[in-house]
């Protein structure tokens, strides 16, 4: 299950850096903040799965 999470969180990483790339070659400033939120979603999910494992251990 957590490996299903990590992998969620690296997806969302990516996906929002990918529309935050694509929202500022086209001059979509709504685009790259949605990219942006992503990304901050993603870095949120992943930290919590590294504290996660951290007291698991």
């Amino acid at each position: 299950m957590a490996r299903e999470k990590k992998a969620k969180a690296k997806m969302d990483q990516a996906k929002g850096k990918a529309k935050e790339a694509a929202g500022r070659a086209v001059g979509n400033e709504r685009m790259s903040a949605e990219g942006k939120m992503e990304q901050s979603k993603g870095d949120a999910r992943q930290a919590k799965e590294k504290t996660k494992d951290t007291f698991k251990h």
